[in-house]
């Protein structure tokens, strides 16, 4: 049986190096998205100084800016970071796409946790939404979504 808790609350940065990679384009949103996802690395007690932020000019590139991150192995994991907002054309479904697969092939392949951090909205009022200082931001998500998966990662190799 499981219980369901509140894993935020007990998870354990401490001693954890994350990268960011951030996209450029959108940067009012990705800004924020980032803020969001540096709080959360630090309310888990990861330090300051093992936190390091990479901009990629969009989201189409974050997957090879993580794939060259993932094999330097400095880093416990990744939290992938972009705005993807819809226009008049296809060109934001090729995008998301692109990205979404991109990041999990870095992942799966480099076996290097990596956080989804990259929204997909309709309009830029939905991306704000997203992008808020509060702990709906989807960077604080990714943040703490990555220190939860690290945490059970370690755990897993304990046993």
């Amino acid at each position: 049986m499981f219980m369901k808790t509140n894993a935020f609350n007990k998870l354990n940065g401490k001693g954890l190096k994350i990268a960011i990679a951030q996209a450029r384009f959108n940067s009012d949103i990705t800004d924020a998205l980032a803020r969001g996802a540096v709080k959360a690395l630090k309310e888990a007690g990861v330090r300051d100084d093992d936190i390091k932020i990479f901009q990629a000019p969009g989201s189409f590139e974050i997957p090879l800016l993580c794939q060259k991150l993932a094999k330097t192995k400095k880093y416990n994991g990744i939290i992938a970071i972009g705005a993807v907002i819809k226009g008049e054309t296809a060109h934001f479904d090729y995008i998301a796409e692109a990205a979404a697969d991109g990041i999990m092939r870095v992942m799966l392949d480099c076996n290097m946790p990596i956080a989804f951090g990259v929204i997909t909205t309709y309009n830029m009022k939905q991306a704000q939404a997203r992008a808020g200082n509060n702990k709906s931001n989807k960077g604080y998500e990714a943040g703490m979504a990555l220190v939860e998966v690290i945490n059970n990662l370690c755990n897993l190799q304990l046993k």
